[in-house]
Order: C-alpha cells, then sequence, then structure tokens
C-alpha cells in the first residue's frame, strides 16, 4: 500500500488490518536492508542511501523540518502502528486493557537494550519533564542540602528543583559554562568547584538546549560518584541523535525524549534509573504496585495510559536498530560538522557550539552580528521553507538548527545561502 492509498484508507474511516499493516511495514524495513547492503555501514553517503531514507518520512509541500529538536517527524511505519494500536479501541474496547498492555513489555526490553540498560532499569513516562521531576520529588533531601545544575537547564530541568527548594529549604547551586566551553577538563572543573559537603546530587542537562553541548557524562558520573553524589541527567534530546550507553556513562538517572530524534509520537518519554540506586527515589504518583513492585516499573503507577504511544515508540525503535545507532550518529553529526565549519568563515556569525564531536552532535547554535534571531527563522522560512527555532537570551541569544538522518547536504547549502544573504543583504 503507498502512502497515497494508506492515507485515503484513513480519511474513508478504515484502516489498516495487523497483516497488511505487517506487510506494509515490513516492505520499507526490506527497503532499508537493501540499502544497508548496497552502501557498506561504516560509510554514510549523501545521496541515495539517505534520500531512501527520507523517503519513508511523510513531508508535506516540500517542508525542511530543522527543528526537530523541539518536535520531529513520525517515520512512515511508526505512524502506521500507532494508528492502526489506536483503531483497537475504536473496534474492540477489550483488547485496549487485555492485550496491548502486555506489548509494553516488548517495548521495555527492546527500550533497555538500545541504551544498554536493563529492563528493570526502564520507566516509560510521558516525557523529559516528567522523568526530572519524579527523581527531584522522589529523593529524600533536607533543608540545607544542595543540587549543582548548569546554568543553561531547561525548564522541564530546573524547575523541578526549584520547587523542591520551596517546600524543602535545599539549595540549588549554579554551574556556570561558557558559550560554549573550551573542553572537557574546563566543565568537569566547573562542577567539581560546586560541591561541598552538603552536596547531595549533580543535575545537569546532557543535550544543553540553547547552545548544543553535549555534556561529557562519563567524566562527570566519575566526579560524582568519587565524592559520594548522585548525577541526574536532562538528555532530552540524546535518544535518536546520540548513542546512549548507560553502562558506559554511568549516571544513576537519565530521562529523555524519544518524540524529537527518534521519531516517536508525543507523549512518551524514558526514565532510566540505576538499579542500585532505586531504593533512593520514591515514587511521584502512587497507584497499585508502586510500594511492591522492585524496579523501575514502581514509577509507572499512573493509572490508565495511552499504550498505542508506546508501540509506537517500539516501532521507532525498530526504525532506528533497522539503520543503526552508530550510522545516525555519523550522519548527525557530519551534517552539523559540515554546517558548522562554513558557518564559522562567515563575518559576523557566532557559534554557540563547539567543534569538537564530544562535546557537540545535532544541535547547533548561532547569532549572527546586526540581524534579530526572529528574522533569521522567518527569512529561511519564507525564502527555503526551512523551519529552524530561535533560542536563548543575552549572551546566548541566537537560533538553532537540529541536522537528523532525513536531511541532505543540499538542505545544509540552502540554510548557509540564506545565512549568507541576510549577512550580505540583510532582512
Amino acid at each position: 500500500m503507498d502512502r497515497r492509498k494508506f492515507v485515503k484508507c484513513l480519511v474513508g474511516g478504515s484502516a489498516l488490518s495487523l497483516y497488511s499493516l505487517s506487510k506494509a511495514n515490513a516492505a520499507i524495513y526490506q527497503h532499508i536492508a537493501e540499502l544497508n547492503q548496497d552502501y557498506l555501514q561504516e560509510l554514510s553517503p549523501d545521496g541515495v542511501y539517505w534520500e531512501g531514507i527520507r523517503s519513508h518520512y511523510l513531508f508535506e509541500n516540500n517542508l525542511i523540518m530543522m527543528n526537530n529538536g523541539t518536535l520531529g517527524p513520525m517515520p512512515e511505519p511508526v505512524y502506521r502502528t500507532l494508528i492502526n494500536a489506536f483503531k483497537v479501541q475504536v473496534t474492540n474496547p477489550y483488547k485496549s486493557y487485555s492485550f496491548l498492555p502486555s506489548k509494553k513489555e516488548e517495548v521495555r526490553t527492546k527500550l533497555a537494550r538500545f541504551i544498554n540498560a536493563s529492563a528493570d532499569e526502564v520507566a516509560i513516562t510521558r516525557n523529559t519533564t516528567m522523568g526530572m521531576n519524579f527523581v527531584a520529588n522522589g529523593l529524600d533531601m533536607e533543608e540545607g542540602d544542595e543540587v549543582i545544575v548548569f546554568n543553561l537547564e531547561h525548564p522541564g530541568g530546573i524547575n523541578p528543583w526549584r520547587l523542591k527548594e520551596r517546600r524543602c529549604g535545599i539549595k540549588i547551586v549554579p554551574a556556570t559554562l561558557g558559550v560554549p566551553p573550551e573542553n572537557v577538563e574546563e566543565i568537569v572543573e566547573l562542577v567539581k568547584n560546586a560541591i561541598t559537603p552538603r552536596t547531595k546530587i549533580i543535575s545537569v542537562s546532557h543535550t544543553v538546549y540553547i547552545t548544543g553541548l553535549i555534556a561529557p557524562l562519563r567524566e562527570l558520573s566519575q566526579l560524582a560518584h568519587d565524592n559520594g553524589i548522585l548525577i541526574l541527567v536532562d538528555s532530552a534530546h540524546g535518544l535518536g541523535m546520540v548513542s546512549l550507553n548507560m553502562r558506559e556513562f554511568g549516571v544513576d538517572f537519565l530521562a529523555s525524549s524519544p518524540y524529537k530524534w527518534m521519531g516517536a509520537p508525543t507523549g512518551v518519554g524514558l526514565l532510566y534509573v540505576r538499579q542500585e540506586v532505586q531504593d533512593k527515589v520514591l515514587p511521584t504518583i502512587a497507584s497499585s504496585g508502586w510500594d511492591s513492585r522492585n524496579n523501575a516499573r514502581r514509577y509507572e503507577t499512573l493509572g490508565q495510559g495511552a499504550d498505542p504511544l508506546i508501540i509506537a515508540l517500539g516501532e521507532a525503535l525498530d526504525f532506528q536498530n533497522i539503520i543503526g545507532k552508530e550510522r545516525i550518529d555519523r550522519r548527525i553529526k557530519s551534517l552539523a560538522g559540515r554546517m558548522k565549519q562554513e558557518l564559522s568563515k562567515m563575518p559576523r556569525v557566532r557559534l554557540h557550539t563547539n567543534m569538537d564531536t564530544y562535546l557537540s552532535a545535532g544541535l547547533t547554535a548561532f547569532s549572527i552580528e546586526g540581524i534579530r534571531p526572529t528574522d533569521i527563522v522567518n527569512y529561511l522560512r519564507e525564502k527555503y521553507n526551512i523551519v529552524i527555532r530561535t533560542v536563548g537570551s543575552r549572551a546566548t541569544s541566537g537560533v538553532r538548527v537540529s541536522t537528523n538522518i532525513y536531511l541532505a547536504d543540499k538542505h545544509v547549502d540552502m540554510l548557509l545561502e540564506g545565512v549568507d544573504h541576510l549577512i550580505r543583504y540583510g532582512v
């Protein structure tokens, strides 16, 4: 079934059967498998391979989506699976609570494997903000206890601690990042200097949404544990953008939103809680099982949820897996690296993102002296149908570009052409 027939089928009030859904998705995965055979895994060529991947997205009117850091598109198989799963409630509500929930454990196992963790360490939440709040609310902290945070945290990363500060009298200790920081040592030393005997937890962004910094988690985790401190990570953009490896990172808690870079639907998120520290965090929301589940499932006693979102997350994981995490990581960094190299040559352009690929990935932030960020956003949308966004304020005020796998070098060239025009001629 091609796209046109599929959409017509939905509009007509029908939907794919399980058999035809599996057949349609299998055809897409077969196409990607054939591309993998034709273009070796160690290569990430522009052209046929990535054009083939882009063909499995459903963009309208030649939209060039360079803001999936806020919300990304779903690949076609994920969309099909989501619609089919929701159709179950329309046609047979019984299956919505007797059959669909059982699929959740399959997705949990798949998600755990994707981040190199145990299924018992994975809670499926709504989004990153929920995960960050669960940890902040669930930790037992006393008045005067301290939490170290970056100065460039997302509201969903800092406000849980502000709420706890009001309730419990804890102290928030900011660690002020450079824009961009020079190297790993600068970041680690910054956090190290903020540690005191009252520090209980370090809560930092892994993927800093304002500047595109990728924080060095291995080094920060080592620092935290050497000092008997917990570490919580906001990796909202991590799933699908960089290769997440919980065993390698060594963090205690990590929250992420797979609907940004991975292509899952909105309303589904990840909370990783390391097995050894689960007894330190009580659930925020309590229903049956909060006090009897001896694993991360205790943080999911939330009542009835939308299981189709979770099933679609499983499909998004399948889509990523058949391409390959490492290949996706390389492609995203390749596009971003080329864009940063060219932007760095342009007069009046200030890069807010590191050139070092250990400290950066698919988020690139920059500003143009004398040009308002909103004017950059509007010009690129009107001229090229490119979607980017404004970010930051004062020293970090600028625009942010996301370079996901459905983009090509020609799309980066169009953005660079637009920036060059603004520098030369203004708005």
